[in-house]
């Protein structure tokens, strides 16, 4: 049997974290988006009982530290389904870029499997497996615009968006996420204005979306890479209504509202940074 699903990336209209529980995890409070950059992961049974992972990609790791690899170690488990697995994953979603591309790729296998086996799980059972494996892992298995709250498992569907474009810009850095969340506790932040971001999405106001986007990692980011501040303030001198980072980093992201100004974006942006992407919301959810 043989499946393949699309694995979109997100980016964070919103990331705020408001305080860190005893166990030292993260309570977050997110705004997130799919986009139309994606991966493809195909989901291949075999009697091997064994589990492979095989990329069109360097960098990304083909053993257990692959997320992916994890996603189907513990659906196998937890549903004590005993089969062998081939997975192949075609990359096009940049590597620790901050857009989710492995917690995506480890949500489409949740939903390949659970399709293969016709097990039946529902979203919320999926992505309380996902939790294990990724906090964005949950988001990624509903999809579509949400708020995400607690450790990453609670998901609350939003209005679609009104229609934006997104370029996205990735500079040459690489970001420890762990280092940046440990930074947390003795790092001032800017609390982004979640609640206005929210009444925006609900009144379908582009305007209000843009003034009330933020990301409460992004000075903690910048202060390692200063780079980063210089892609943002080239996206909104080239054009862009808005930019700010994604996730703990490094990428980028400018938002307009017309394709033929981000066009003009994405061209201008192109010529400074090599690794760019013009793209919208999906309206696509990765299980269907």
């Amino acid at each position: 049997m043989k499946i393949i699903v699309r694995a979109p990336a997100k980016l964070n209209l919103s990331l705020d974290t408001p305080f860190t529980h005893s166990d030292g995890s993260i309570e977050w409070r997110m705004v997130m988006t799919s986009i139309g950059l994606s991966d493809y992961v195909q989901v291949e049974t075999n009697d091997t009982n064994t589990i492979r992972v095989y990329s069109d990609s360097g960098f990304l790791p083909e053993d257990n530290r692959n997320l992916a690899y994890k996603a189907a170690q513990i659906f196998l488990k937890e549903t004590r389904i005993q089969t062998g697995l081939k997975i192949l994953i075609e990359k096009n979603i940049p590597v620790a870029a901050g857009l989710g591309g492995g917690s995506s790729d480890a949500a489409a296998v949740f939903k390949a499997l659970n399709n293969l086996f016709d097990v039946g799980l529902s979203l919320e059972a999926l992505a309380k497996m996902g939790l294990q494996v990724d906090s964005d892992v949950p988001y990624c298995i509903y999809g579509d615009t949400a708020l995400v709250s607690g450790r990453g498992e609670i998901i609350t569907p939003l209005n679609k968006l009104p229609k934006m474009w997104f370029i996205l810009a990735k500079p040459h850095v690489s970001v420890s996420t762990p280092r940046i969340l440990k930074k947390l506790a003795r790092t001032p932040v800017i609390h982004p204005n979640t609640d206005e971001l929210l009444r925006g999405i609900a009144d379908n106001d582009y305007s209000a979306i843009i003034s009330n986007m933020g990301n409460a990692l992004e000075a903690i980011t910048i202060a390692e890479h200063p780079q980063i501040l210089t892609l943002k303030q080239r996206l909104i001198r080239y054009g862009c209504d808005g930019s700010q980072m994604s996730g703990s980093g490094p990428t980028v992201f400018g938002v307009c509202r017309t394709e033929s100004r981000a066009r003009r974006v994405y061209n201008s942006i192109s010529g400074f940074c090599s690794e760019v992407y013009l793209t919208q919301v999906t309206s696509e959810k990765i299980n269907q």
